[in-house]
């Protein structure tokens, strides 16, 4: 099964045999394909390729280690890894769908949803919240760039 990610795809967790859980608003679906292959398939369908996009995120902002990546640009689908996106333990995460986040023990953060799901991930808050802050910046640079491409102030 191929999936492409959607706005509702809330995270993509790797399990057994380099498959993935996704988490995608109340739902579950086991793919196949490590968590980086589902990444990089579904940048190919929306017209990218996961390199470009993340020489994309180091052409905006200069970031190349843990890079968020920009999975479509009009719905504003960001995704950023909670470590490198080579590691087989790599949870990537969707920025448009985190309510909020916070701390579950030195070691340990929580995102709790939109649709009010909480997961815990083995990342601290120190590094979960770089990872939101940068790709909040992305998605920052990106909704700047639409507004002068359109003509918008």
């Amino acid at each position: 099964m191929n999936y492409e990610i959607n706005y509702d795809t809330q995270t993509i967790l790797p399990i057994e045999n380099y498959s993935s859980k996704i988490i995608e608003n109340g739902s579950q679906y086991i793919v196949e394909k490590h968590p980086y292959k589902v990444i990089e398939h579904s940048c190919e369908y929306f017209g990218s390729s996961y390199e470009g996009r993340k020489a994309g995120t180091k052409k905006l902002l200069g970031i190349t280690h843990k890079a968020p990546i920009i999975i479509e640009e009009t719905r504003r689908i960001i995704f950023f890894p909670t470590k490198s996106a080579d590691r087989e333990d790599c949870i990537w995460i969707n920025l448009c769908q985190v309510n909020r986040y916070f701390s579950t023990s030195d070691r340990n953060s929580a995102i709790e949803f939109k649709n009010g799901d909480k997961l815990e991930f083995d990342i601290s808050i120190g590094s979960l919240t770089n990872q939101i802050m940068r790709a909040t910046r992305l998605k920052y640079v990106l909704e700047e760039r639409i507004k002068v491409k359109e003509g918008i102030k």
